[in-house]
């Protein structure tokens, strides 16, 4: 059996502070409940120049008909926008073109405080409840040869975390305004994944921080980083090895990583596999993953933790599942959605009875019902990016994530 053993990692004494990128703030204001349609070029088009202070006749029939289209135009698209009002407004971000957001976490005590993440080494940051973002860069980051993927970040009060790929773990004691790093050994097996959170282990007053990497290690910290210890007594693939003749469908075809991995309040975990053939959960105390036969014929996309402490289950092709009763099941009941075709990617609770999904080409659903029914939200649907992640600060604070930049904030 495969041992994970405690690691002891050393800060480095020249940590890096994080500064502002630019002092330039990018703002965009939106209207509340507005359409997500753009809105029509012809409005902000300059009319033909005038010569010598007149104009002709011919000119003044073209400036006539440019008139009446740019007001067809406008019109048309007003009463389009009359069926597709959103709960959602889009933010524009001061980024390139083709970053993808993968994560957003706010201060606690601070909710108008956060910071966005994503690949190409993105890292933004809002003091205005996510209206507006600015840039901001970490030197020990930026002198390396290395672009990284922020994969994740977490805080509890003004402690705060970012991991990333390659291997990197940024660290802040103040609420994000000073980012230091902390050097990682060698011997840690398996890249860090999106599951780095926080949960309190044992007992309250046993603060500790942890982290999950691809192959299914999981580290805790009860001081700031400076050590780590295993939570689990063997890797997933030892785990496997164990139990594949127990009736694990696709455990002998396990790569050795995770695709997706999710946890609950709790301190629950669910895990799928690479392939997405079958899944593993892990609780607090446990000394390995358990695997988990998939219920249904599709691979599995990814899977996560209800507001009711149960199970939702996406496939690859768009459909979803929910888990029959609460807690950790193999037990799930398809749900019909209109996802026009394309996958569901994620799926993000505001409270017990209302959720929203999201996923490829704009596809966005709502559910009041605790998932029992979900409308599509039809206004995402002329955002051209897939969406690949639902987030809920609170009831009244949300976002969604996707590729080339694109974030919409919830309205409430």
């Amino acid at each position: 059996m495969a041992s994970l053993q405690q690691l002891t990692l050393t800060h480095s004494s020249s940590s890096s502070i994080a500064t502002h990128l630019s002092p330039k703030i990018y703002s965009y204001p939106h209207l509340r409940r507005r359409s997500l349609l753009p809105s029509a070029s012809a409005a902000r088009d300059s009319p033909p120049p005038l010569h010598e202070g007149t104009i002709g006749r011919r000119e003044l029939i073209g400036l006539h008909a440019a008139a009446a289209i740019s007001l067809s135009t406008l019109g048309s698209k007003a009463l389009a926008g009359e069926d597709v009002l959103s709960e959602w407004e889009r933010v524009y971000l001061p980024i390139d073109p083709g970053v993808v957001l993968l994560d957003i976490a706010f201060v606690p005590d601070d909710p108008s405080h956060g910071f966005l993440l994503g690949t190409r080494q993105t890292l933004l940051e809002t003091k205005d409840g996510g209206s507006t973002w600015a840039p901001r860069t970490i030197p020990s980051a930026e002198d390396e040869d290395f672009n990284y993927r922020f994969n994740s970040i977490s805080f509890k009060g003004k402690e705060g975390w970012i991991i990333g790929k390659p291997a990197i773990l940024l660290y802040t004691a103040d609420a994000g305004d000073n980012w230091k790093r902390i050097p990682l050994s060698s011997q840690l097996p398996g890249d860090m994944v999106l599951s780095f959170i926080f949960f309190f282990l044992f007992s309250i007053e046993i603060r500790c921080r942890k982290w999950v990497t691809d192959q299914g290690a999981i580290y805790v910290t009860s001081n700031a980083g400076y050590n780590w210890k295993a939570a689990i007594q063997e890797t997933v693939s030892a785990t496997l090895n164990r139990t594949v003749s127990s009736g694990i469908s696709g455990a002998s075809y396990y790569t050795g990583t995770f695709s997706n991995v999710n946890r609950s309040p709790e301190g629950n975990y669910v895990a799928v596999s690479s392939r997405g053939n079958f899944y593993l959960t892990w609780e607090p105390g446990q000394a390995y993953w358990q695997p988990h036969n998939r219920a249904v014929a599709r691979r599995i996309q990814n899977m996560g933790w209800r507001a009711d402490g149960g199970l939702w289950l996406l496939v690859r092709g768009g459909g979803l599942y929910l888990s029959k009763g609460t807690g950790i099941s193999e037990e799930f009941e398809e749900i019909p959605v209109q996802s026009r075709g394309f996958g569901i990617l994620d799926v993000g609770y505001r409270s017990q009875a209302e959720a929203w999904a999201a996923g490829g080409s704009g596809i966005l659903l709502k559910t009041t019902n605790s998932g029992k029914t979900w409308a599509r939200d039809k206004a995402a649907d002329n955002i051209a990016a897939n969406l690949y992640a639902v987030k809920f600060v609170n009831d009244r604070q949300g976002f969604v994530l996707g590729n080339d930049g694109v974030l919409l904030k919830y309205l409430g």
